[in-house]
C-alpha cells in the first residue's frame, strides 16, 4: 500500500517537476536536506525535503552526494521558473510549490508515510492469522493457494532438492522459472521479480518457497511471503502422528473392496456389523477445506465407524445405509464463503463382503457430480448399466454374461483375467491407476489385457467392445 510519488504531490498540493523518477514510483521514505546520504532503494522514491537555495546549492556541489541527490525526489515550497529550468536540466524529479510553512512540509509527509505503513502492517498481520487457521485445515497445500490469492499472483513452494511440494497459480513454466531463481540456475527467467524465501535455514533448510505478484506492493508481498516461510517451517517439521491411522485405514479399505470372507471379518473387527454398506465418494472444489477432518466428524456426529480413506485429494468410504441420507444433508449444507464446493457420489448398498461394486458406483457418481456442478448425485439416480440390466429378464442377463466364458480358469471359474478387467473398466482404461489397484507390473497388466481380448474376442480399444464387456461383468455380479 506504499503511496506513489503522485499521489504524495496530490495530497501535498505540490506539482511534479519531471525526472529520472517516474510519478507512479512507490515512495518508501522522506527525510530534511542534512539527513541525506543515499538513495534507500532503487526501487522506490526517496524524498528530500529542503529549502530551495540550499537544494539548488546541493546539486551544484557535482559530489558523490550530489550525484545520489539527483536519484532522489527533492521537494520545496517553492516554485519559480528559474528553479523549474534549473531541475529540468539536472534532470532531477521534484515535487515544487507544497503550500503551507517550510517547517510543515516533512512532518506532513512522515505523517503520511507512516499512516500508510500502519495499515501496510495490519494486512500482513491479518494476512497472517488468516494463513495460520488455514494451516491448522489444511496444511502446506492449502497455505500456497491462500498466499497466491493474497498476493494477487502465484507461488511454488519447492523442496530442498528442487521437487515441487505443491503450487498455486502457477503453470509449468513458472514452475521452471521458480526452480531456475531458487537454485541460481544459469537459464533465461521469463517471469522477472520473483521473490525467494528459505524455509528453514542453513542445515536446517526444509522448502523454499517463490513467488510472484501483480499487485503493487512488493514490500506487503514480502512480508507475508516472509511470515508464510516461517509458518510452513513449523507446518513442514510438525509430525504427523495421525499417519500411521491414515496408512491402516487405506489398507483396511482395500481389504473391504478385495471383499470375501476376510472383508467381512474385518469389518466385524472394525466394529461394524450391519450385513450392507453404502460406498461414498467426496471432494472439495477447494484447497481449504480438509475433507478428511470434515468427514471424520460428520461420521462423529452420526455415530459411525471412520470407514474410510483419502486418496487423489478424495476421500473413498462406507456407510450404514440408514446413515446416507443424513450425510448428504450435511455435504449439501456444507458451503464455503456462501458457495457449495462439495462434491459427493453415492453408490448403491451392496453385502459387506462384495463392496467393490458399490464404491465404483460411487466414484461414477462422484464422477457425474464433478461434470454436472452437482452437490450430491446418487448412482441409482442415473441411467446407467444397472437401469438396462433392471429391464433384462434371466435369459438375456445370462446370455450377456456368457460373453465372458472364455476368460474362466481350468476349474471353470473366473479368476485373475476378469478382476484385471473390471478394474481396468472401471478405472476407464488407465493403465497407471488399474495396475496400482491390482498391484501388479504395467507389463504385467499389458499381458493380461492382451491375453483377454484374445480369449474373448473383444477390442479394449473399441468403445463398442468396452460398453459389452463392462455390461457382462455387471451381468455376472447380479
Amino acid at each position: 500500500m506504499a503511496r506513489r510519488l503522485d499521489s504524495v504531490a496530490s495530497t501535498l498540493g505540490a506539482a511534479v517537476v519531471p525526472g529520472r523518477v517516474e510519478p507512479s514510483r512507490p515512495v518508501d521514505s522522506a527525510v530534511a536536506l542534512d539527513d541525506f546520504s543515499v538513495v534507500a532503494h532503487p526501487s522506490f522514491a526517496t524524498l528530500v525535503v529542503g529549502d530551495r537555495d540550499e537544494l539548488v546549492a546541493a546539486l551544484a556541489a557535482r559530489d558523490a552526494r550530489a550525484a545520489s541527490l539527483a536519484d532522489a525526489v527533492l521537494v520545496t515550497g517553492a516554485d519559480d521558473p528559474a528553479l523549474r529550468a534549473g531541475l529540468a536540466e539536472a534532470g532531477v524529479t521534484a515535487l515544487v510549490g507544497a503550500p503551507g510553512h517550510p517547517t510543515a512540509v516533512l512532518p506532513t509527509i512522515v505523517a503520511l508515510l507512516a499512516a500508510d505503513q500502519a495499515a501496510e502492517d495490519r494486512l500482513v498481520t491479518t494476512g497472517t492469522k488468516v494463513l495460520t487457521q488455514v494451516a491448522r485445515r489444511g496444511g502446506a497445500k492449502a497455505v500456497i493457494a491462500e498466499l497466491a490469492h493474497r498476493i494477487d499472483g502465484w507461488a511454488v513452494l519447492l523442496d530442498a532438492h528442487g521437487q515441487v511440494i505443491t503450487t498455486a497459480g502457477a503453470g509449468g513454466l513458472h514452475v521452471q522459472d521458480a526452480v531456475a531463481v531458487a537454485f541460481n540456475r544459469p537459464v533465461r527467467v521469463r517471469h522477472p521479480g520473483l521473490q525467494v524465501h528459505p524455509v528453514g535455514s542453513g542445515e536446517d533448510l526444509t522448502a523454499l518457497l517463490v513467488i510472484a505478484s501483480r499487485e503493487s506492493s512488493t514490500s506487503r508481498a514480502r512480508d507475508l511471503a516472509s511470515q508464510t516461510a516461517a509458518l510452513l517451517d513449523l507446518v513442514l517439521r510438525t509430525h504427523d502422528h495421525a499417519g500411521t491411522e491414515r496408512l491402516g485405514r487405506a489398507i483396511m479399505v482395500d481389504t473391504l473392496l478385495a471383499g470375501g470372507a476376510e472383508a467381512s471379518a474385518l469389518l466385524r473387527r472394525w466394529g461394524v456389523h450391519e450385513r450392507s454398506l453404502t460406498a461414498f465418494a467426496l471432494s472439495s472444489r477447494s484447497k481449504g477445506v480438509d475433507l478428511e477432518r470434515l468427514v471424520a466428524r460428520w461420521l462423529d456426529e452420526l455415530g459411525a465407524v471412520h470407514v474410510m480413506t483419502e486418496a487423489h485429494d478424495r476421500v473413498l468410504g462406507f456407510l450404514r445405509d440408514d446413515q446416507v441420507d443424513a450425510f448428504a444433508r450435511r455435504a449439501l449444507e456444507f458451503t464455503l464463503d456462501g458457495s457449495a464446493v462439495l462434491r459427493l457420489g453415492l453408490g448403491s448398498s451392496g453385502p459387506g463382503d462384495a463392496l467393490a461394486r458399490s464404491a465404483s458406483e460411487a466414484r461414477q457418481a462422484h464422477e457425474s457430480a464433478v461434470a454436472d456442478a452437482r452437490t450430491v448425485v446418487r448412482y441409482r439416480a442415473l441411467p446407467t448399466v444397472a437401469l438396462v440390466l433392471e429391464r433384462l429378464d434371466a435369459d438375456a442377463t445370462a446370455g450377456i454374461a456368457e460373453l465372458l466364458d472364455p476368460l474362466r480358469g481350468a476349474d471353470g471359474d473366473h479368476g485373475e483375467l476378469l478382476l484385471t478387467l473390471r478394474v481396468y473398466l472401471s478405472e476407464h482404461g488407465a493403465l497407471g491407476a488399474t495396475a496400482a489397484s491390482l498391484g501388479v507390473h504395467r507389463q504385467t497388466l499389458a499381458a493380461r489385457l492382451h491375453r483377454i481380448e484374445e480369449l474373448s474376442g473383444l477390442s479394449m480399444a473399441n468403445p463398442d467392445d468396452r460398453t459389452a464387456a463392462w455390461l457382462a461383468v455387471r451381468a455376472l455380479e447380479r
